[in-house]
């Protein structure tokens, strides 16, 4: 899972959160098992936060943590920032190869679903396409 996908699936206002909310849901009842990173939580946390701040309703992050755990608790969370120093020189190749347009967090998230075996992301960044080894789920039917 990107945050692409969980920022918009658990903010209302988002303009994607109905594309997301299915995505999400089709994930899950197609018995997908979703994997959530610690870089993509941090990420999911971080975007979430700033949008709040920015649309002066930052009281109401307390509510979005609730609902964020509840959909991904702290147990579902794949911890993989401990292999960033082993993955640096890949992810900067990676980033240069794409001429910047997969960012470092993203870099970081294709090389661990390509080492894992992770076939595919659900994401609504198209950077993801030219990558051979993940197949970029974008909405319900790309199940």
């Amino acid at each position: 899972m990107d945050s692409s996908v969980v920022v918009a699936a658990l903010l209302e206002f988002d303009a994607l959160h109905g594309r997301a909310f299915a995505l999400w849901n089709a994930i899950k009842a197609g018995k997908h098992i979703p994997v959530y990173t610690d870089c993509v939580a941090s990420e999911t946390i971080s975007v979430a936060a700033r949008r709040f701040e920015e649309r002066g309703r930052g009281k109401e992050i307390g509510s979005f943590l609730g609902r964020y755990l509840e959909h991904i608790p702290i147990a579902d969370i794949v911890w993989v920032l401990q292999d960033t120093q082993r993955l640096y020189p890949d992810i900067l190749d990676l980033v240069r190869s794409s001429r910047g347009a997969l960012n470092f967090n993203d870099a970081l998230i294709a090389l661990v679903c390509r080492e894992s075996g992770i076939p595919a992301i659900a994401s609504f960044d198209a950077d993801f396409d030219q990558l051979p080894w993940l197949r970029r789920l974008a909405q319900p039917s790309d199940l």
